[in-house]
């Protein structure tokens, strides 16, 4: 079995659920007492967010880029970045080790796209549906990506930060981004591009599809870890 990287912290609260679910997955696979090989980076998210507000972004990549070289130093085979925004630097910390990478953006889109689907709306950080580095990557394997309004953004942005990313998971902003999932028009799924908002929303919470995009990313790893 190859060892997974991962790089968290960013928050904590959903590097658990990876770390969590790489071990139920490969239980799964290989039953028994079988749990994942991990080696897990996990920073301090105060450090990253300030930097993010800031738009330190090469600061910010610096700082992963760091961090990822530390995870190969301790013998990953593979790396993943536990979250959707700071993808924005994903070049960056790829460019800083010799171990591949597999990103988030590119697990999601083939999951839409073995679903038969090409139009979706996106769910994230203000800066993952402001910026256009996510969007683009999505739409580079051909999928057509919707975003909700400038105040819904802020909505699912600000419950992100201020609940989900400190524990917090209320019923009232899950009708929330129920009301923004409803608005979509022309959506044919939702995008779940925040590693957090799987902590709130899940497939049962929405008439759509859904792509949880924690879970198709450690799916994947998983795929790479046991495959012969």
């Amino acid at each position: 079995m190859l060892t997974i990287g991962m790089l968290g912290g960013m928050s904590w609260e959903s590097s658990a659920e990876y770390y969590r679910l790489a071990n139920v997955l490969v239980r799964e696979r290989l039953g028994g007492l079988h749990s994942a090989k991990v080696l897990l980076h996990s920073v301090d998210f105060a450090e990253i967010e300030r930097m993010q507000v800031e738009g330190r972004w090469e600061d910010a990549g610096k700082a992963l880029a760091a961090a990822a070289a530390e995870v190969q130093a301790g013998g990953a085979d593979f790396l993943l970045l536990c979250t959707n925004t700071m993808h924005k630097v994903f070049d960056q910390v790829q460019a800083a080790v010799d171990i591949p990478m597999i990103h988030l953006g590119d697990t999601t889109a083939q999951a839409i796209k073995n679903a038969g689907l090409t139009t979706v709306g996106l769910l994230g950080t203000g800066f993952t549906m402001d910026q256009p580095f996510y969007r683009e990557r999505l739409e580079s394997h051909g999928l057509r990506v919707l975003l909700p309004s400038p105040e819904d953004r802020a909505t699912v942005h600000r419950i992100i930060y201020d609940e989900l990313c400190v524990g917090i998971v209320r019923e009232e902003s899950r009708r929330a981004y129920q009301d923004v999932i409803a608005r979509f028009d022309g959506a044919e799924g939702i995008i779940l591009g925040c590693t957090e908002i799987e902590l709130l929303i899940t497939q049962a919470d929405v008439p759509l599809p859904v792509f949880p995009t924690t879970r198709l990313h450690v799916e994947a790893a998983v795929e790479r870890a046991v495959r012969p």
